[in-house]
């Protein structure tokens, strides 16, 4: 066995990949670690490597610990005659590899309906953009993956044709890749149409406290020049001086307002 597909293998890191050698065929695969952290966000810590060897004689998987879908695979298919060459187990086991994505996938689809009746509703969500872009990183680490494992599908499907099990496996697969597209879409609209609505918002604040800046700042003039300690200034000792002011301030007032009005700017 060669020295590069043993150091592959035992890589926790490594990503999925096919090889063929003399005697025998070497697969790394990937799949979803159900026990991760809530917060991973990328490849090593979001997935787990599993490792195939196999030839016509022998299938050899390889893994770190314990893995359910193994076991279940084992359990189900173990006298099944159905099974007549080791790459029909591998396909299988792939498939379950692949099947460990539908969970997380559907759960983060939940999540991106639910945050997006809260954008549109306009309600609260503590944190909503870190969740936003934790669900977008995790979309990203999964279409990167299927893309990766594309290379392996195909590869396989030319050292094995018309298998059932191979074309049941790619049937998976380009699911799980079309599912995953259309999460890392979805999320990426959401994104932006939640970054639109917040340049809204803003638009809208500065908008009003612009038409305030615009009603006030004649007012503040006409009171500021008025303001001014001169002994001789136009209507400054006539009776009707500050009424004449006060007039004069709630004309412009209402000129502005109508102003505005016209332009269709309230």
């Amino acid at each position: 066995m060669p020295t590069a597909a043993v150091i592959d293998c035992m890589q926790a890191e490594h990503l999925p990949k096919f090889e063929t050698f003399e005697n025998y065929h070497f697969i790394i695969a990937r799949f979803y670690d159900s026990n991760c952290a809530a917060d991973s966000d990328n490849i090593h810590k979001l997935t787990r490597k599993i490792a195939f060897f196999y030839n016509n004689d022998f299938l050899l998987t390889v893994h770190r610990s314990e893995t359910p879908f193994i076991n279940k695979v084992a359990e189900k298919y173990a006298n099944d005659k159905a099974f007549k060459h080791p790459f029909d187990l591998t396909c299988k086991l792939i498939k379950n590899a692949l099947e460990t994505f539908e969970v997380p996938i559907e759960k983060m689809e939940k999540e991106i309906d639910l945050y997006e009746n809260k954008i549109f509703l306009k309600k609260k969500v503590p944190d909503l953009l870190r969740h936003l872009y934790l669900v977008k990183r995790r979309t990203s680490v999964f279409k990167k993956l299927n893309n990766i494992s594309k290379m392996v599908v195909e590869t396989m499907h030319v050292s094995h044709r018309r298998n059932p099990f191979y074309e049941d496996m790619r049937d998976y697969y380009l699911r799980i890749e079309t599912d995953t597209d259309d999460l890392h879409e979805n999320i990426g609209h959401l994104l932006n149409l939640y970054i639109s609505l917040a340049s809204q918002k803003t638009n809208d604040v500065m908008r009003i406290l612009t038409v305030f800046a615009a009603f006030f700042l004649p007012l503040t003039f006409i009171v500021g020049v008025y303001g001014m300690n001169f002994e001789y200034m136009p209507e400054l000792a006539s009776k009707w001086g500050y009424p004449g002011v006060i007039i004069l301030m709630a004309l412009v007032t209402a000129l502005i307002f109508q102003w505005f009005k016209r332009k269709n700017w309230l």
